[in-house]
């Protein structure tokens, strides 16, 4: 279907089937899926399709066929496992190096930023703001504390602003930047590749993708939904509920894995910043690996009047 129709259906049918702050609706999130032949398809995620299967049928007739249903299981604010180089300490800092708020184990320092002409580090609330439990002030650490990192002698900045999460409606953006101490340093052109050029204002689905984090290191993928609503997140203290979200799969393999969160998400040939990595699904997307989702880069950015710090 054209993209105008398929934003128009996905729309009426949330407003219809889809209730976000209604923790007894359906597991069920709406987007745009990748398109194929210049024809765009509804792409409907669930956790489970038995539970709703008849909404599945309902939601097909609608659409006419022209669906993509992923199954995904539960999808999870990312967390960390396995180490690897980008743990360990490193001045200057860079892009997708371990980071984290003293209370949390480790996640990603995605990009820097600029606010004001100060400079910033930038990541997820969950990982710098420790899930909007933590003060202005508190220290951020390079490595995390799951990598070492020791409020002594690690501190590299502290806790500038956080977006709010929200569990009564729905959130687009969970992100935190984190003034950067002038002795930490940074370079904020070192990604696989060379430097990220500017963002994107409008994603769009099928396009290929890179990302460096603190798990995973380099990995690529594409884009394959995007407006993504009513998307379901398992975090800490509970559930919440994001719309607009961008959803990429990884090219023969997992995109991403836990501790990888804050990580910058950019497009493989423009080298624009499309999107703020912040969770994962169980499995799903073309393997089985799991998919990624990610705020759109635009909303994170003007959450914090910020731009990209240039290389």
């Amino acid at each position: 279907m054209h993209l105008d129709s398929c934003r128009e259906l996905k729309n009426r049918l949330r407003g219809r089937m889809v209730a976000p702050a209604d923790a007894a609706a359906p597991t069920l999130a709406l987007g745009i899926g990748e398109p194929q032949q210049g024809r765009f398809r509804l792409a409907v995620r669930v956790r489970e399709s038995a539970p709703v299967s008849d909404l599945l049928a309902r939601i097909s007739d609608e659409a006419r066929g022209e669906v993509d249903v992923v199954e995904v299981g539960e999808v999870q604010a990312l967390s960390p496992f396995a180490p690897d180089a980008l743990r360990k300490p490193l001045r200057p800092l860079v892009p997708g190096c371990s980071v984290g708020h003293p209370e949390v184990t480790a996640g990603t320092l995605g990009a820097f930023v600029e606010v004001d002409g100060a400079l910033y580090a930038l990541s997820n609330n969950h990982v710098l703001g420790n899930t909007g439990r933590a003060s202005i002030g508190d220290p951020a650490l390079q490595p995390g504390v799951a990598d070492g990192g020791r409020e002594d002698c690690d501190r590299v900045g502290e806790l500038a602003a956080m977006s709010e999460l929200s569990d009564v409606r729905a959130n687009v953006v969970d992100a935190a930047i984190a003034r950067v101490d002038d002795r930490a340093g940074h370079d904020p052109g070192r990604y696989p590749g060379g430097p990220v050029t500017g963002a994107a204002p409008e994603p769009g689905g099928a396009r290929a993708v890179e990302k460096v984090g603190r798990t995973t290191g380099h990995t690529r993928g594409r884009i394959t939904a995007f407006e993504v609503d009513g998307l379901r997140v398992a975090f800490p203290g509970g559930t919440l509920v994001f719309d607009d979200q961008l959803e990429v799969s990884g090219d023969g393999g997992p995109f991403s894995a836990g501790g990888d969160s804050g990580s910058l998400i950019w497009t493989g040939e423009e080298r624009e910043a499309v999107g703020l990595l912040f969770a994962g699904s169980r499995f799903g997307g073309p393997d089985g690996t799991g998919l990624t989702y990610a705020n759109p880069i635009c909303a994170v950015l003007e959450a914090f009047g910020a731009r990209l710090a240039a290389p």
